[in-house]
């Protein structure tokens, strides 16, 4: 299982179509993080200004048909998906727990 993290607005903007962020058509592959502590680290550092719901992707690895190359500097690695991400590989989603300052706190269960 990998994460992706994403606002609500952008998750939602395609329902019928792949996964497509725009991290795909200007770096080439959708970031993604290896565990929770990493999915909230992304976002307490990436998306703490973004307003809305802000949601994490529970992926199925084995359910893509896009590569996924575990990458990164050092001995630190992040897996990336190399093309987009079927909705159908998408197994959960949780939500994104902020703090009065923006902070990302905990992951729950988004409804």
């Amino acid at each position: 299982m990998i994460l992706h993290v994403v606002p609500l607005d952008e998750w939602s903007a395609a329902p019928g179509r792949p996964y497509a962020p725009r991290s795909l058509a200007a770096e080439g592959f959708v970031h993604c993080s290896a565990d929770g502590l990493s999915a909230l680290a992304v976002a307490d550092a990436h998306y703490r200004e973004v307003p809305g719901p802000l949601l994490v992707l529970c992926v199925e690895e084995s359910a893509l048909t896009a590569e996924v190359r575990w990458e990164g500097p050092g001995e630190v690695l992040f897996p990336h998906v190399y093309g987009p991400v079927e909705r159908a590989a998408v197994t959960a989603v949780l939500e994104v727990r902020r703090d009065a300052a923006g902070r990302a706190v905990e992951l729950t269960p988004w409804l």
